[in-house]
């Protein structure tokens, strides 16, 4: 045996559990089909500007070892995620608060103004909510839902709201302040200099493979490393013998323009069937670039997955939980092998879920 542990994949999951096994002497080697480090993290720089090359991710956390973790490899910004969502000629504040309650109801100056017209709409739904736009509507009213839930909620899963399940939606954030802030976590940012910046100080040291498939060779990579740690879809792992998982995808189409700004925001949300795409990213914005006098802005698409194209959100019905559970089980039979992040246990993670799961995954694995 070569190596204490080979790794599958180069993305967060993969990254933080290499870079722990590599503090603690371990020989490792990281593998990786992709031609970049990172997985879905992985940034580009163009025209100067830091690129998400598959979609915006904003790092937000509550956890300070995970906060003091990334900030140990490169330093993170202030960036507070304040998207705004669009619908025709229409702008509100996202998530749903003061500022967007007093746009929508000319009426609402105070927290008792926007409940009373939210609590008077969801008399709307009687009895248990049938579907997604039934749960929404219960949540929020009809209102909000139409203006900001239903277009976008429509495109990102391609079906009529009405023939969305319910559990689809299980909250809508109401916010009674006049805070734009997206999320409530103590601590925020983006990396400065983009997030391979944070992946290539997480494997500095390590060796590194890319446009190298684990399933090309199996049986030689078996052979090379005491324990194996797998972060690729766990049903290709088994190759799907009990059947193929669901996944969401998404399509990109990212321009260059040149002008300094394009729409003044990092993240603005299309809401409506106006337009196709669900989200405009301009990324300078990710990182207060005011110098550039070029712009990189990225028009976001939902798509059904096809083969060959990259898997983003699980479809969490109960068929595909069902056999996600299959595989699970499967999954703990196989001896030396570990199984980690969100393609290998069918599971949607924020980013510092998934170091904290890493953190957890190895320091249980190394105590045994």
């Amino acid at each position: 045996m070569k190596y204490d542990y080979l790794i599958v994949g180069s993305g967060l999951f993969g990254s933080t559990f290499a870079n722990l096994a590599k503090k603690d002497g371990k020989k490792v080697l990281v593998i990786d089909r992709r031609n970049h480090v990172g997985g879905n993290i992985y940034t580009k720089n163009m025209e100067g500007i830091n690129v998400h090359q598959y979609g915006a991710h904003i790092f937000h956390t509550d956890y300070k070892d995970v906060w003091d973790y990334v900030n140990s490899f490169v330093e993170f910004n202030r960036y507070t995620n304040s998207p705004v969502a669009r619908i025709g000629n229409e702008i509100y504040n996202m998530p749903f608060n003061m500022n967007t309650f007093a746009k929508i109801w000319d009426d609402v100056f105070t927290p008792e103004d926007a409940l009373r017209h939210i609590n008077e709409e969801k008399k709307e739904i009687t009895g248990e909510p049938k579907n997604l736009e039934e749960q929404a509507i219960s949540l929020v009213g009809r209102t909000i839902y139409e203006k900001l839930v239903k277009g976008y909620t429509e495109k990102q899963w391609n079906r009529d709201c009405k023939d969305l399940p319910a559990f689809i939606i299980k909250r809508l954030p109401v916010r009674l302040i006049y805070d734009n802030n997206y999320f409530n976590d103590k601590y925020q940012g983006i990396p400065i200099g983009g997030y391979t910046k944070l992946i290539e100080g997480m494997l500095d040291g390590i060796e590194v493979k890319l446009n190298t498939n684990f399933f090309d060779n199996v049986d030689y990579y078996k052979s090379i490393a005491e324990k194996i740690v797998y972060t690729g879809p766990i049903d290709e792992y088994f190759n799907y013998s009990l059947g193929k998982l669901e996944w969401r995808s998404l399509r990109f189409d990212t321009k260059i323009f040149d002008q300094s700004n394009y729409q003044g925001n990092a993240v603005v949300n299309y809401t409506g069937h106006e337009v196709d795409y669900t989200r405009v990213i301009e990324h300078k914005h990710f990182e207060f670039d005011s110098t550039s006098p070029k712009t990189v802005v990225t028009f976001e698409y939902p798509a059904d997955y096809e083969e060959g194209m990259e898997k983003y959100y699980t479809v969490n019905d109960d068929k595909n939980n069902e056999l996600a559970e299959q595989y699970r089980k499967l999954s703990e039979k196989e001896e030396n092998v570990i199984f980690g992040g969100r393609l290998a246990e069918y599971k949607y993670y924020d980013m510092d879920d998934v170091i904290k799961s890493a953190f957890d995954t190895y320091y249980s694995k190394e105590s045994k």
